[in-house]
Parts: C-alpha cells; structure tokens; sequence
C-alpha cells in the first residue's frame, strides 16, 4: 500500500518540480528592489515577479514598470516614459509627448505632498539624449522618484533587446501585496 502511494505520488512531486523549473526559468523571474528610485511605487526590498514573455507577445506599453539589464552584473527597474518616434518634454510639472500633455495618474498622489516645488523638474528629450526622439527599437525611462532616480535623463535610451519583462505583481512584504502596475 505504501509502495502504491508513492508510485503515484513521484509523478506528481517530478511533474510540478518540472513545471516550477519552467516557470522560474522562462516565463517568469524574481527580484529584489534595491533603492529608492521607484519610490513611492516600489520600496527597497520589495520582492517582485517579473513576466519575461509578455512582451514576446505584446509590445511595450507606456507606463510599464520593467527590469532591464542595465550592464552585465546590474538590472534596474523603471517606468517607461517614452516609446520609439516620441518626443519628450516635461514642462512645469506635467508630461508632454509628441506635444500632447499626458497625465502621469500613478504619481498624482505624490504630487501633493511636494506642491511647493515641482515633482519633476523640467527637461526636454534633447537636453538629455542629444536626440530629439526615442529612436526606434530603445525606451527612455524613469524612476518614479523622480529627485533620486538614475535613468534615461542620466544614461539615455535603453535597448529593448535589454528587457527582461514586465513587473506584474509585487509579492512582498505581503503588506505590499500589489498585482498590476496599470493606470
């Protein structure tokens, strides 16, 4: 009876040992946040699941939050500001693209808090790149902190052949619990 049980039960334990192998090693990946530059969105030490085939079947999206690899040690997490052909301009505290202001809502909270002093400091697409548009096949993005943040105002366009994927849930501290990052 004992032999019977866990002849039935190994297929089950390989299978889904088989099947977690495959969702940890091609459709999804984990990450730890380190830093500040997402916040209020994302704290240090957040864990994060990243979908690495979403964008095999979609494109990129406006306002994703992505990981990237930044260079071959270090991948970062952003927010995509700019697809390519657009044009970027942030004047007084609001986002133009292709000369069309568009409301940023997930830092409309945040924006309050420093009424006094604009939460994005001004700047256009060419006064950081050198370029006037996203050239095509790179994203311009940017940390949700936009004070203390290194990203596309800093070290330019990044490739999208350097995705890794799209950030779909945020898993821990549990209290943090958060399952999309869309508008």
């Amino acid at each position: 009876m004992i032999r019977k049980f866990f002849l039935k039960i190994i297929p089950v334990v390989v299978l889904a040992a088989a099947l977690a192998f495959v969702f940890r090693s091609y459709l999804f990946a984990s990450y730890v946040v380190e830093g500040e530059s997402m916040e209020p969105t994302l704290y240090d030490g957040n864990m994060l699941m990243v979908n690495k085939v979403v964008y095999d079947l979609s494109d990129v999206d406006r306002f994703d939050v992505i990981v990237f690899h930044a260079n071959k040690q270090t991948d970062y997490v952003k927010r995509v500001i700019g697809l390519p052909g657009d044009k970027i301009v942030y004047k007084n505290d609001k986002l133009f693209i292709n000369g069309d202001y568009v409301e940023e809502k997930f830092l409309k909270p945040y924006k309050k808090v420093s009424a006094a002093e604009p939460y994005t400091e001004d700047f256009t697409l060419k006064g950081t790149t050198g370029k006037t548009t996203v050239p095509k096949g790179k994203l311009f993005v940017m940390g949700d902190n936009r004070d203390n943040s290194l990203d596309s105002r800093k070290f330019g366009f990044v490739s999208q052949d350097t995705l890794v994927g799209k950030v779909d849930i945020t898993y821990w501290p549990v209290s943090q619990l958060h399952l999309s990052f869309a508008d």
